[in-house]
């Protein structure tokens, strides 16, 4: 049982409104600019979509609206279902296959920390039994929960206790323990790589597919990485992708959660500010931001 995240897989946003609010109508918006970039895949409700900063219903929602409004359409959707609450992550995963998810992630809990590979195989049985249809992917990312635990263990040891087990989100920069995860079990479990700024890298020891954040307002970037790495000329990959290292660098200087929804809105897919402890850029940092991306040359990058 798997998706197959392959290709270029979308972090996508969580709009709000001016006042914190859910924005659900920007949703439609969203998913237009993400097709029209040649994106098929989103990962709904994750890093890149604040969900730490979300309730329970809120995410249950934006899950919800995300079901419809690609239902019928080439768009795929995933979504992150972790939460420190395990009942909590169980409703949000028998939802998102109700919601018609193709697949469900879930980060590991990360204040009372599984303490071994074991405690965080038993923790993902637990979320994924609650949506037995739908693959299960772990969402690996020990800079954000603080739980730096072995994976090409946690695959050998949850291939036998977690049914839909499909693979990892791997967002993680150790290439060593990637390609062990590539290789175990005949290269059985699915790898799609997390950490944009490294893709290339990964797509040299063998990563197929990549989620991440700048898939929304950079794609046209990666999809010529991709391209240039698979015909074999990697001095055009390498160009491609120390822009999107020059780009990382730009947004981080103003703090890159509320920088990349700025870029979103620049792009005309405004999914507002970010929320506290982020927080929000002011019109004149949005300026500072636009005259930054100007210089950089990004918004050439976009033509495909």
């Amino acid at each position: 049982m798997t998706a197959k995240l392959t290709g270029l897989v979308a972090a996508t946003h969580t709009p709000f409104h001016a006042d914190g609010s859910l924005n659900l109508a920007v949703v439609d918006r969203q998913a237009e600019h993400l097709l029209a970039a040649g994106v098929t895949t989103v990962f709904v409700g994750g890093s890149t979509g604040e969900s730490a900063s979300l309730t329970v219903d809120e995410r249950l929602a934006l899950a919800g609206r995300w079901g419809e409004v690609v239902r019928g359409s080439p768009t795929r959707l995933v979504v992150h279902v972790g939460h420190n609450c395990l009942a909590d992550a169980r409703a949000l995963a028998a939802h998102a296959q109700a919601a018609g998810a193709v697949a469900i992630a879930a980060l590991s809990p990360s204040y009372f920390k599984p303490k071994s590979v074991d405690a965080l195989v038993a923790c993902c049985a637990d979320v994924a039994a609650a949506a037995p249809a739908v693959p299960f992917y772990f969402y690996d990312i020990p800079a954000l929960t603080g739980v730096h635990l072995s994976m090409p263990e946690f695959l050998r040891l949850g291939s036998d206790r977690i049914p839909t087990l499909a693979g990892i989100k791997f967002t993680n920069p150790d290439l060593m323990a990637y390609q062990q995860c590539l290789h175990l079990h005949d290269g059985r479990f699915d790898l799609p790589w997390g950490v944009d700024e490294h893709l290339l890298a990964a797509l040299a020891v063998g990563a197929t597919g990549g989620v991440g954040s700048l898939y929304n307002f950079a794609a046209p970037v990666f999809h010529r990485l991709i391209a240039a790495f698979d015909r074999g000329d990697l001095p055009a990959a390498r160009a491609e992708q120390y822009r999107a290292v020059r780009l990382v660098e730009v947004l981080a200087g103003f703090g890159y959660m509320a920088a990349a929804k700025a870029v979103m809105g620049f792009l005309g897919a405004d999914v507002g500010p970010a929320r506290l402890p982020n927080g929000d850029l002011s019109a004149a940092q949005r300026s500072e931001l636009r005259r930054s991306l100007d210089d950089l040359g990004y918004f050439g990058w976009q033509r495909a």
